[in-house]
């Protein structure tokens, strides 16, 4: 087992796959660790789906590696229906996840759980790993932080928050399901389901602190995906607490499947088919960095110099607390900027933060947290990590406009009319 590469990424969803290709890419030697038997994250363990915008009006802001996943899942005939055009087979990606890394020269390594890091001088000097065989130490010259919670940050003494100011209370966390087995030409409008579950609600039948239906179709024939149980104030990075969120949220789904298996047209013959390997966390620890992203700069769209991926989701706050959510758009047609400096956490020079814990107020953090948005943060962390470990540079200090280079010779979108 080899234990020293350029560039070490710890997590295998959107963030680390990006990272991972974008630094091997660019000319690195790479290690992507996982700790479950596949990649995806929050699109395979946690099931999230469809994908939600990485277009501006008519222009699409996402491109780079989420673009390979793209084309990958849509030669795969996995992305996209007449219902759902950005519904994919959470199965196919899997597989395109691993050609991309592997056609890419990454180095893959399942079933390992980051234990510590060992840190000297503000470095990152090596990472212990637990597997079924044992301890094991890796080491890097550059570390990408991929794992969604800010672990890899946590563990090498960054500064972190979690929440929101007034009681750091994170957004609620979601056990996305499915149900299968559909009529779904008969299910009424979200509009009339939402009215039905509410009543539910009132009479005692479902005990589930959102306020309506949320429902996609999936990639399969008869297949109905739900983003639809909530579970408040727990904290995604305490395994007690985790321990009992699964449990309150598998105890929602079956409460909601089989309510509208007696009451919801279409749904008569339906059965749960799948739950989330996992809860699908919003929110947990967020790494400061060099800059902290705001939401008011997010809602005016703005523009920055270091600008390394752009995104036009919304502010979209699911209440911490109960019931509510908080959405708030960019203007129509416009996009807003992340910068370089919210990769870069405070006090570490080899470290990068190449997922959803980039360095942004909590009412930031619901906005930049989706999949495309973290494909395009993942793949700048790779190509930056890739570049440091060329120069043994401290990260912060790797040139704006050498990350923005790679960037566009890798085929990302940062601003109209940019070239190499």
């Amino acid at each position: 087992m080899r234990t020293n590469y350029d560039v070490l990424v710890v997590g295998g969803g959107p963030g680390g796959i990006a990272a991972a290709v974008g630094a091997a890419r660019g000319g690195a030697d790479v290690l992507l660790i996982e700790r479950y038997g596949f990649l995806g994250g929050g699109a395979t363990a946690m099931l999230v789906n469809p994908f939600m915008t990485y277009y501006a009006g008519d222009k699409q802001i996402v491109l780079g590696v989420f673009q390979d996943m793209l084309d990958e899942l849509t030669k795969m005939e996995a992305y996209g229906t007449e219902r759902e055009p950005w519904a994919f087979d959470t199965e196919a990606f899997k597989i395109a996840a691993e050609r991309l890394c592997l056609e890419a020269g990454v180095e893959l390594l399942y079933h390992v759980f980051l234990a510590d890091a060992a840190v000297r001088d503000g470095k990152i000097q090596s990472i212990t790993i637990a597997t079924k065989d044992g301890l094991k130490e890796l080491s890097a010259k550059v570390f990408v932080d991929s794992t969604g919670d800010g672990d890899l940050s946590y563990f090498a003494g960054a500064l972190i928050e979690k929440g929101r100011k007034e009681d750091g209370l994170a957004q609620p966390m979601t056990l996305n399901f499915r149900m299968a087995n559909v009529d779904i030409e008969r299910i009424p409008a979200k509009r009339e389901m939402t009215d039905a579950y509410v009543k539910a609600k009132a009479e005692g039948i479902i005990q589930c602190p959102r306020e309506d239906i949320l429902y996609f179709f999936a990639a399969q024939p008869g297949v109905v995906h739900f983003n639809q149980t909530r579970v408040v104030k727990h904290d995604a990075t305490e395994p007690q607490s985790m321990t009992m969120a699964e449990i309150e949220a598998r105890r929602q789904a079956w409460e909601i499947a089989h309510w509208m298996i007696d009451s919801i047209p279409g749904f008569e013959q339906a059965y749960l088919q799948q739950t989330a390997a996992q809860l699908g966390v919003r929110e947990s620890r967020r790494v400061i960095g060099d800059y902290l992203l705001t939401a008011e700069e997010l809602l005016e769209a703005c523009k920055f110099d270091d600008v390394i991926a752009c995104g036009s989701y919304p502010v979209d706050i699911h209440n911490p607390a109960g019931e509510g959510t908080v959405i708030k758009t960019v203007p129509s047609g416009t996009w807003y900027d992340i910068p370089y400096r919210c990769l870069t956490p405070k006090g570490l020079d080899n470290l990068l933060i190449g997922g959803r814990c980039i360095s942004t107020t909590h009412e930031s953090h619901s906005a930049i947290r989706v999949i495309p948005i973290v494909f395009a943060i993942g793949q700048a962390a790779g190509v930056a990590a890739s570049l440091a470990a060329q120069t043994e540079a401290a990260a912060r200090n790797v040139p704006d406009s050498d990350v923005q280079r790679e960037l566009i010779r890798q085929g990302a979108f940062l601003r109209d009319g940019w070239t190499i």
